[in-house]
């Protein structure tokens, strides 16, 4: 038997082990939405009835009435500028820690770690204080504040990117007559590219799913997907549009996970 035919039996006996942990995956992600899904398609149902009485689809036209293509549109803005600021500085932190290129590193990573520690609240308050006083808009700052929270996910991230290539790959570009900035580009960058892909996903997370941060500091005028959501379950006693405002917020992650996670593996089986 081949190498090339003991690689193919390989994959082909790997692959219902791995088709299952994409099931299982996939229904831990799923099975929380579907309540969601049928209170968004419901009218009426009240206890104890298992489904609902009345369907219908109230709770989109309140939904829609009360703004959520505007709030889904301000989420998405606030996640990409949060992506595009934490991306690039944890991609710096992640290679001074990754290479090792720092004399004291441990300072520094347990200042990254800090937002992750301490309670979000407090981090946002502390923050806060110090943004008022420079008299920035509110729009910015929650953007800074954002960035200051999703800066751990993409410095750890580009940590373990960095730290699986060898920092040699840049001094070989540039013995080949590279300048530092072509080097890194060409070189580096397609080589952390995965690494980029997962950081910038998980601050574009951090921006699109805030709540905290977007209420305490946008003063309820920054009007995102999750304000929204929280305003009106706690104001309208709408269950049905509590519900399409809460799967309108989800489903989009979702199906980014599940797109992502199928990108990836048809790279994986034809690597």
């Amino acid at each position: 038997m081949s190498a090339v035919d003991g690689g193919a039996r390989r994959r082909r006996t790997g692959r219902p082990a791995v088709h299952a942990l994409d099931v299982a995956v996939l229904a831990w992600l799923v099975v929380p939405v579907l309540p969601l899904l049928v209170w968004g398609a419901a009218s009426r149902w009240s206890a104890p009835a298992v489904l609902p009485q009345d369907w219908g689809w109230d709770g989109w036209r309140s939904a829609y009435d009360g703004g959520l293509v505007p709030a889904l549109a301000r989420s998405t803005v606030l996640g990409l500028a949060v992506a595009a600021v934490a991306t690039p500085l944890g991609a710096m932190a992640g290679r001074a820690l990754g290479w090792r290129e720092l004399r004291h590193p441990a300072p520094v990573a347990l200042v990254l770690l800090a937002p992750v520690v301490l309670p979000p609240f407090s981090v946002a308050m502390g923050l806060d204080v110090l943004l008022l006083r420079t008299g920035l808009p509110g729009p910015v700052a929650v953007v800074l504040l954002l960035v200051v929270l999703a800066l751990p996910y993409t410095s750890y991230t580009m940590r373990a990117a960095y730290a699986g290539i060898d920092p040699e790959l840049e001094e070989q570009a540039r013995t080949l007559g590279a300048t530092p900035r072509q080097a890194r580009r060409r070189a580096t960058l397609p080589a952390v590219r995965l690494g980029l892909l997962t950081a910038a996903g998980l601050a574009f997370l951090v921006g699109w799913s805030d709540y905290v941060v977007t209420l305490l500091v946008g003063g309820g005028r920054l009007v995102t997907a999750p304000v929204l959501v929280g305003a009106t379950a706690a104001g309208s006693g709408n269950e049905a549009a509590v519900a399409a405002l809460s799967i309108s917020s989800v489903l989009p992650l979702v199906l980014a996970l599940v797109a992502g996670a199928a990108l990836q593996r048809r790279r994986e089986e034809r690597a």
